[in-house]
């Protein structure tokens, strides 16, 4: 039954907008999708944000602005974040502010870190015990560098070298609401820092202001281990801008380091596990429903012992035997892949695998080949346009005309 009209409603109609049903950002509908695009293109043309979500950069000469260049990826980095900022509840400029975007991997600063577990109500406001520094101390660390070898191929080295440091430890700590427990991060140490390779990078900000990394990546653990979903998965812009191993190609890796790799011990020693999960040949279904017999259960328990014995003295063998297989064929598939590109997205997709291979030399040789296919292409699309050009230049040239005929 429909709404009665009064001379009310006659008198002061509704705007056309406030009878529609409310509109939220996001990729579930049109609406919603089109509304997100909208507020992105707005932001793109703001100098607030940063240049990674901006429509124009600026190109600088010596230091000074010459002029702009379109940023194809400043609309599509505006809807992420816009997302991202949906999904959390925080505002999208702040997030836009503190998001980085680190060879190619967003990140979050630490700044918001704290701010995010300070806010966030589940926690006292984040405490830092840092420790008296040392005395210096030369401490002896193992740098990794490529050199050239005889056959013209570089190889990774490790080299020994040296550096002054004053040792520190830190640990973040909060008082859980909840609970009243006092919850910790793992110990930060100057030494960790050196055994990740934190502070021997080049440019590493651990040199200049020990005190306050010690505090950002202490704060960092802290929200891995106790605030997950603060973090959404990512890692802070430290954390990335740290870990990053350049080939001598000029690519590069970057390397995740996990909070369980940090605190791992030593191997545990084997333990013997049920018989289900000795056996490495296939058995049929009816022969994995049947129960073993009491009276086999003892020489089942052997077999298991000796088996895992046997597989543990031979697992190194077999292992290597087939991950080399298994790793030529994957060299190959590259190599394959990188000669029959015909555009630079083929060659960067094809790329992209090549840090799977753990042969340094082999992965050399793939980059290597990568780089000079994409010389290849773009030497190729040069020619192309400047043949164009001169197509489009040269006049057309009139066809000769023949005497005219009496006749």
């Amino acid at each position: 039954m429909s709404t009665p009209t009064t001379v009310e409603n006659l008198r002061n109609p509704a705007p056309r907008e406030a009878n529609l049903p409310a509109v939220e950002m996001g990729f579930g509908t049109l609406q919603s999708f089109e509304l997100m695009q909208r507020a992105a293109k707005l932001l793109t043309n703001s100098t607030l944000v940063p240049v990674a979500y901006r429509a124009q950069t600026e190109v600088k000469e010596y230091g000074k602005v010459t002029g702009y260049e379109d940023n194809p990826n400043g609309l599509s980095n505006c809807v992420v974040a816009l997302n991202m900022a949906q999904r959390m509840g925080a505002d999208p400029l702040m997030v836009m502010q503190n998001l980085y975007i680190v060879e190619g991997r967003p990140s979050w600063s630490s700044q918001f870190i704290i701010a995010a577990i300070n806010s966030c109500g589940k926690y006292s406001p984040l405490r830092f015990d840092l420790s008296p520094a040392t005395d210096p101390e030369e401490v002896t660390y193992n740098a990794t560098e490529w050199q050239d070898q005889p056959n013209g191929r570089a190889k990774k080295v490790s080299v020994p070298r040296k550096v002054t440091v004053r040792h520190q430890t830190c640990v973040a700590w909060a008082i859980e609401k909840q609970t009243g427990e006092r919850l910790e991060s793992p110990t930060i140490s100057i030494q960790m820092a050196i055994d990740e390779g934190w502070l021997t990078k080049n440019g590493s900000k651990w040199m200049t202001m020990p005190e306050v990394m010690l505090r950002y990546r202490s704060a960092a653990f802290f929200g891995k281990l106790y605030a997950p979903e603060l973090l959404m998965g990512l890692q802070t812009a430290e954390e990335v801008t740290d870990i990053v191993d350049v080939h001598a190609d000029g690519s590069y890796t970057v390397n995740r380091t996990t909070v369980d790799d940090l605190r791992a011990g030593p191997a545990p020693a084997a333990e013997v596990v049920p018989a289900t999960q000795t056996s490495a040949q296939p058995t049929s279904p009816a022969a994995q429903r049947r129960e073993p017999a009491p009276a086999n259960e003892a020489k089942q328990e052997q077999t298991v012992a000796s088996t895992a014995q046997v597989s543990a003295q031979q697992k190194s063998d077999s292992q290597q035997d087939d991950f080399a297989f298994d790793e030529s064929g994957l060299i190959q598939g590259i190599r394959e892949d990188l000669e029959t590109a015909n555009s630079p997205e083929e060659i960067d997709l094809a790329r992209s695998a090549i840090s799977g291979v753990s042969d340094e030399a082999a992965k050399a040789e793939l980059n290597a080949l990568a780089s000079r296919r994409v010389r290849e292409l773009s030497g190729a699309q040069e020619s192309q346009s400047q043949s164009r050009q001169r197509q489009a230049t040269t006049p057309p040239q009139r066809r000769p005309r023949g005497p005219i005929s009496a006749e």
